[in-house]
């Protein structure tokens, strides 16, 4: 049930002209810049008159505008990211190694966090969170590049049970097999 009755005025505006996308994800309101908010902002920013209203910035607006900031200097360094996979929008894909594994490492914190997994955080519960932002492949690909690297274990045994999907969504490697949890080995 979306609680898009209290969102602030100017929230409704940039909605209103497709400058953000506004989702629900488990009871939780995400709200997402679209092409053409990253085009207003752009301008917004070239604007000398453009400036934080009031005495406090809070560090998630500062936050936002680095990240944002950092996206267009790798969109200017690199090709586009792929709109479409299977016929389904991947506006907010997952472009890079680089951003994927700090993606990922959040994921991680944030499930082990909330199911209390004691590091052990199974890996479909991973893919999952992540859903369509990257393909399966490039999923497993760079989940077993985060494991060369030593940040991930990545380990055997089954899904709590064993349901297809849940070992479908894990990890099959041709060495090692089945693997099915993911523990962190870097802080």
């Amino acid at each position: 049930k979306t609680k898009r009755k209290r969102l602030p005025k100017y929230l409704k505006e940039l909605e209103t002209v497709g400058a953000i996308a506004i989702t629900t994800q488990k009871r939780l309101e995400l709200v997402f810049l679209t092409d053409k908010g990253v085009e207003m902002l752009g301008e917004g920013l070239k604007n000398p008159d453009f400036e934080f209203e009031g005495t406090i910035v809070g560090t998630w607006a500062a936050n936002a505008l680095l990240r944002w900031i950092g996206e267009v200097e790798s969109s200017v360094n690199s090709a586009p990211a792929p709109q479409t996979q299977n016929g389904k929008s991947l506006n907010n894909a997952i472009a890079s190694y680089k951003e994927f594994e700090q993606f990922a490492l959040e994921v991680y914190d944030n499930l082990n966090r909330d199911y209390n997994f004691n590091n052990l955080v199974p890996i479909y519960r991973i893919r999952r969170e992540i859903g369509d932002r990257v393909s399966r492949k490039q999923f497993s690909e760079w989940l077993l590049e985060m494991q060369a690297e030593d940040i991930f274990q990545l380990e055997g045994g089954s899904v709590e049970d064993s349901a297809a999907d849940k070992i479908e969504d894990s990890i099959t490697t041709e060495l090692d097999g089945l693997r099915c949890y993911a523990s962190k080995l870097q802080n």
